[in-house]
């Protein structure tokens, strides 16, 4: 199976309801997506949603990286030969991780079907069903607890809640919300960078002193402030979740090492993609310290490929894969089977994305 082609296109699907944190708000999937395919007629596909205030990129970045560096670097490679495709993929451009990571999807999908295997038993899991939490946007307190309120009647027994914007009404948010779904629901709280190390210290010790039990907390501070996260981390019972803070196998080291957090949180468009993602899983192994995999605002395209590297890795403890929970629609054929809070993995080789009509052949 040798790379013949690589394609970019773009697609847009609106969201049921407007994604706030405290660093946007978005409206609609806005995502490149990319197709491979190889001499026997094979294809594979990949996502990459431009989050400029996360990883710096845009759909412009993307589609430039991949057509004009991304491409030329890897047509006429073999896909059995995977290890030498990343290596010129991550060497051929710096940065661009968003990019990466749909061409890297995508060639781990055409790796898989070579295997004639399902993507997540090559990465060498079995587990069938993950459970994953819904992202409650931040808003005014009847808001987030109405929508809380309509998450766990959909069946969804974790929530992650948005927080960050507004500082001293935080704490009144999440109480709120505890207080309606009751104590059975898991809260995972993500204040998206918007708190000091202080102000996080004070909130989070607040919290606990209520009585108000918390999955964890993700990235309470600056994503480059691991002083003030170690700070957090050792001053609150809660759990530390760095996100925004890893997006290298380097990152996650010096985190650990610095018991900057208790927990890591695996983007695959901050990591470039799988193949940077399994080093993360593998020093986070080493260490004795679980992993989330998480989404920015992606389709099933990218959350699958998120999907078969949790049921393929058991490091990974947690999931926050809502995205296509959050969409209007799903314009795909194929993949893993999204039901409310459960995510069904099946039996097709590769990722199982079959379809995606963006594509006109």
């Amino acid at each position: 199976m040798k790379i013949v082609k690589i394609e970019t296109a773009r697609v847009s699907i609106p969201l049921v309801t407007p994604f706030k944190t405290a660093l946007r708000t978005v409206d609609s999937v806005n995502d490149i997506v990319v197709r491979i395919t190889t001499d026997d007629g094979q294809t594979g596909f990949g996502e990459a949603p431009p989050t400029a205030v996360i990883t710096g990129d845009t759909q412009g970045s993307i589609i430039t990286a991949i057509e004009e560096f991304m491409a030329p670097a890897l047509i006429g490679m073999e896909i059995e030969n995977l290890d030498w495709i990343m290596r010129k993929l991550h060497g051929c451009i710096l940065k661009n991780s968003s990019a990466k990571a749909a061409v890297d999807m995508a060639v781990y999908d055409l790796f898989a079907k070579s295997c004639k295997k399902p993507l997540y038993k090559v990465l060498g899991g079995g587990q069938r069903e993950i459970e994953t939490d819904l992202t409650i946007s931040v808003n005014d307190v009847e808001e987030m607890v109405s929508d809380s309120l309509r998450a766990t009647s959909q069946g969804f027994r974790i929530l992650k809640i948005k927080v960050g914007k507004e500082s001293r009404k935080d704490v009144e948010r999440i109480k709120a919300i505890r207080q309606a779904v009751g104590p059975d629901i898991k809260l995972r709280i993500d204040a998206n960078q918007g708190w000091s190390p202080k102000e996080a210290v004070r909130i989070i010790r607040t919290l606990e002193d209520m009585g108000i039990d918390m999955d964890l907390v993700e990235q309470p501070v600056n994503a480059h402030d691991f002083e003030g996260m170690k700070f957090v981390t050792s001053q609150v019972y809660t759990p530390i979740l760095a996100d925004e803070s890893v997006f290298s196998p380097e990152d996650a080291i010096q985190i650990i090492r610095e018991r900057a957090a208790d927990l890591i949180n695996i983007k695959l468009m901050k990591t470039g993609g799988i193949y940077e993602a399994l080093k993360i899983c593998a020093i986070a192994e080493s260490f004795g310290v679980e992993c989330m995999i998480g989404c920015m605002l992606e389709s099933k395209i990218a959350v699958s490929a998120a999907a078969h590297l949790a049921a393929g890795k058991g490091i990974i403890t947690r999931a926050d894969l809502d995205g296509p929970s959050l969409c209007k629609e799903d314009p795909y054929t194929g993949g893993p089977v999204f039901e409310g809070p459960r995510i069904l993995m099946g039996e097709e080789a590769g990722m199982g994305i079959t379809r995606v009509p963006v594509f006109i052949d």
